[in-house]
């Protein structure tokens, strides 16, 4: 006779209280539950440290520090490996998109600091593991401000950073809840170069903002136009008719981080001055 699935793993007291039974709580019958807490214990904990608004980072988990792409071309360059020599002057080129968005994340958090909005300051969020997530949380840390990290359990590459303040770092299961956590709080969003991620985090905030789920629309701004302009092709979408030549709009591009932190805080600015 097989035995009850839900009775307590380690043969405990029974009967037992519902919400104590983790081998229910971890069953099929129990996901809604499950997906339920990933809604209500972030919003209890932003609550609790007045997180109402952030700014939102996206990015490549592949992108590496200016340090650590060098410290990879010194050791390619050792081996005299030329595929790990290649690969590694990639890395540096691409490098500087990750010092990019730490100096960015840097500066709007020391302006952030700055402002007495009565509304809680605008905090860094990124998806909390490494690369442009990484940057981030780093650039928010070096401005001594709060980030937040919502992290995602994942079998490959998606490792908590360090940089996260610890308070505000989340861990989910369901990335649908994940994605509301990024686009509820939001109040601009920064696209860094990335892959299949990143596209799909892009393109689902373009399409919130194209159908007016969003009130008020967040700021997009898509950093890096050269990579940007080989990966996607927004033009060919209005051009055939797939979207409305004013879907075009819906961000706007940029490539250096004076032109990211003009556009971001102006359009915060008059976000806020919209909302009053």
């Amino acid at each position: 006779m097989n035995a009850d699935p839900y009775m307590p793993a380690d043969g405990g007291i029974w009967p037992q209280k519902a919400y104590k039974n983790l081998r229910f709580l971890t069953s099929p019958d129990a996901r809604p539950i499950r997906v339920l807490c990933e809604l209500m214990e972030p919003a209890a904990r932003f609550a609790h440290h007045d997180v109402r608004a952030t700014i939102v980072f996206f990015g490549s988990t592949r992108i590496v520090s200016r340090r650590q792409a060098d410290e990879r071309l010194a050791a390619a360059d050792a081996a005299d490996d030329d595929a790990a020599i290649a690969a590694a002057r990639h890395a540096v080129a691409m490098s500087r998109y990750y010092e990019d968005a730490r100096e960015l994340a840097r500066r709007l958090t020391a302006w952030a600091r700055t402002r007495d909005d009565g509304g809680g300051r605008f905090t860094i969020c990124s998806g909390g593991g490494p690369g442009i997530m990484e940057a981030a949380n780093r650039g928010a840390s070096d401005a001594g401000g709060p980030s937040v990290g919502l992290n995602i359990s994942l079998p490959n590459e998606q490792v908590p950073n360090g940089y996260q303040t610890p308070e505000l770092s989340f861990e989910f299961h369901y990335f649908f809840m994940r994605k509301f956590w990024f686009a509820y709080l939001a109040r601009a969003l920064v696209v860094f170069p990335g892959g299949f991620g990143t596209l799909d985090e892009l393109f689902e905030v373009l399409t919130l903002a194209q159908t007016h789920k969003t009130a008020p629309r967040p700021p997009v701004l898509v950093y890096g136009s050269e990579f940007w302009n080989d990966v996607v092709d927004i033009n060919a979408l209005s051009d055939r008719g797939m979207i409305d030549a004013a879907d075009r709009e819906l961000f706007r591009s940029c490539d250096d981080v004076d032109e990211a932190f003009a556009f971001l805080t102006d359009a915060l600015t008059a976000g806020d001055a919209g909302d009053g």
